[in-house]
């Protein structure tokens, strides 16, 4: 018998939670043909992977990431593969391009997810062949795609195709019964091609781009408890999911969607809200959200938090942060796209007299700390200050923290780069997170927030944490469940063939050096991102701890370096949702 590929001599987990042993597999047409614990015969085998000493596990899964628009012009979205995520989640946070035209693609991501609008806006225009789901699926994979790709409808793109961007952000307008229907009906065919759900959102922090309906929230927002029973009714009945994000501020929203999931006297409802995190603005509240999802499930719901395993440490230039729309302020800098009219708001004395309330003002749920003693600078054209705080930058002049920040702004725009951690930092919490049934593992955001973020290696910190405390003798979970919470689990509370390591399955698998676990994993490089004019994107860099990425058994990246066939032969599938292993 002979294979494909012959992964040699590695310990090996299958991504149920099962014992890990030393295992040699063979691989033939994308599929694990046989594992054995003798070699196998490699006469004839093409490629030959020694994995002595590494571990070998199923490629992970993202649940969360926002590339629906570098996917269409960098297929391979090398950022993810290089470190061991072979299955990604599209159309997060109620957006995705199935239905919505350039221009509203533009309006609609860029500046909720940061990426430039022109580009969104360009690559929708040049790619779009499709005008269903069904066709959606189809040109995605004729793609030469890296990954897999799975995906969910955005509410906000099938509320913005149905109603226009105009009234589909406006209060005093409520879609017709037609419109609903057609709403309805774009649900059931972007199920019927294998979606694995529909992503609404209620956050009031995330706002249009563009100029018609600038600073407006999303269109998922403006949402009627109607139309939301509508379409969450044909989740239930399909057994699909409902990716939400509540708003925070608004305990009816919140309680609205986490009680959602309840099947008292109809189906439950799968739900996966945002987010399940350690927030430094809110200590307390990281310790409702485990029981809280227990009790849910207790009554009956199929309910889960979506959980960042590290610290959240964003970047940023300027003021060009997304926390600072949660705050009148900050929206109102942010909404002056034109430098010398935001530079002008800035100087002024009852803007910064607005600003200093805002700041100081530490009552209600909120995501940023809003502390400048908490803000790193770490790059500017006035080297003095780099590596103090903006606070502390404030005491030096005798001023307001506040007004230390927005003077460095004003004379130096986004050349003034600083750091801080909104949430995640306590590393006894992160632990108790990581093991909690309740909560899902993901949130990376891969693909959005270029300049702020790099989270692609989150599923590798993880297993370094892991990996750690075993060998301190202080286990918090064994190394079989780490693999199973990144893989398996995630793959079959989401219906998808993906996410395990067994005979028959999907050759999609990651060999990695757990020696090479180490402080590399936490460091932060530039890369450029060549289809949005090489602006540098914030990524990961530990090209020695992932020694082997196959994708449909095909190797596609080891050792830091692509597959020469990477981006030129499809690897990658689109997978539908409740297709049968």
């Amino acid at each position: 018998m002979t294979f494909d590929t012959i992964i040699r001599n590695g310990r090996w987990f299958d991504g149920t939670g099962g014992p890990s042993s030393i295992q040699h597999l063979g691989l033939r047409e994308g599929r694990v043909a046989e594992i054995s614990p003798r070699p196998l015969e490699e006469a004839g085998c093409d490629r030959v992977v020694d994995a002595t000493g590494q571990w070998v596990i199923p490629g992970m899964v993202d649940i969360h990431t926002h590339y629906d628009i570098e996917v269409l012009d960098g297929p391979a979205l090398v950022e993810s593969l290089r470190h061991g995520v072979t299955t990604v989640l599209l159309g997060s946070c109620s957006l995705s391009t199935v239905h919505v035209g350039p221009t509203e693609a533009g309006d609609l991501f860029g500046r909720v997810e940061a990426i430039p609008r022109r580009h969104v806006i360009d690559a929708v225009q040049e790619h779009r062949t499709w005008t269903t789901a069904h066709e959606y699926a189809a040109a995605l994979e004729s793609l030469p795609l890296g990954p897999n790709l799975a995906a969910f409808i955005g509410h906000s793109d099938v509320r913005t195709a149905v109603m226009g961007l105009d009234r589909a952000t406006r209060t005093d307008v409520r879609p017709s019964g037609a419109e609903l229907a057609r709403m309805e009906e774009m649900l059931t065919e972007a199920l019927d091609a294998g979606f694995v759900g529909m992503s609404a959102q209620q956050l009031m922090f995330d706002k249009l781009d563009g100029e018609v309906c600038r600073s407006r929230t999303l269109p998922s927002t403006y949402a009627t408890a109607r139309e939301r029973r509508r379409l969450n009714a044909i989740l239930r009945r399909r057994r699909r999911v409902l990716q939400g994000g509540p708003d925070i501020t608004s305990p009816r929203s919140v309680l609205a969607m986490v009680f959602s999931t309840l099947g008292v006297v109809r189906k439950p409802l799968r739900t996966s809200l945002l987010s399940a995190a350690d927030i430094k603005a809110n200590p307390a509240l990281v310790h409702i959200m485990g029981p809280w999802a227990r009790a849910l499930n207790a009554l009956g719901g199929d309910f889960r938090w979506q959980h960042l395993p590290v610290p959240f440490e964003v970047y940023a230039d300027g003021i060009d942060l997304v926390i600072f729309e949660e705050f009148g302020s900050g929206a109102a800098a942010l909404h002056l796209a034109d430098a010398v009219e935001r530079n002008a708001l800035l100087q002024d004395e009852d803007y910064r007299r607005r600003f200093r309330k805002d700041y100081d003002n530490r009552f209600g749920l909120r995501v940023w700390h809003r502390d400048f003693f908490d803000a790193e600078i770490v790059d500017c054209p006035d080297d003095s200050v780099v590596g103090h705080t903006f606070g502390q930058v404030g005491e030096q002049r005798g001023v307001h923290p506040v007004d230390a920040f927005l003077d460095m702004v004003v004379e130096h725009g986004t050349k003034v780069r600083w750091r801080t951690t909104i949430s995640n930092h306590r590393p006894e919490l992160l632990e108790k997170l990581a093991r909690d049934p309740g909560v899902q593992l993901g949130f990376s955001d891969a693909g959005a927030h270029l300049r702020n973020m790099a989270f692609y290696n989150f599923g590798l910190r993880l297993l370094r944490r892991v990996h750690e405390a075993e060998q301190a003798g202080r286990p918090f979970m064994s190394l079989e469940h780490a693999v199973h919470r990144l893989t398996g689990e995630l793959a079959d509370w989401y219906g998808l063939d993906a996410g395990h390591l067994r005979q028959g399955d999907r050759a999609d698998l990651v060999v990695i050096d757990p020696t090479r676990l180490d402080a590399s994993l936490d460091d932060y490089a530039e890369s450029p991102v060549a289809q949005f004019d090489r602006l540098p994107r914030m990524v990961n860099r530990n090209d020695r701890t992932v020694t082997a990425v196959l994708v449909g058994g095909q190797h596609v990246f080891g050792a830091g370096r692509p597959d020469p066939v990477l981006g030129h032969r499809r690897a990658g599938s689109f997978l539908r949702a409740g297709e049968p292993r």
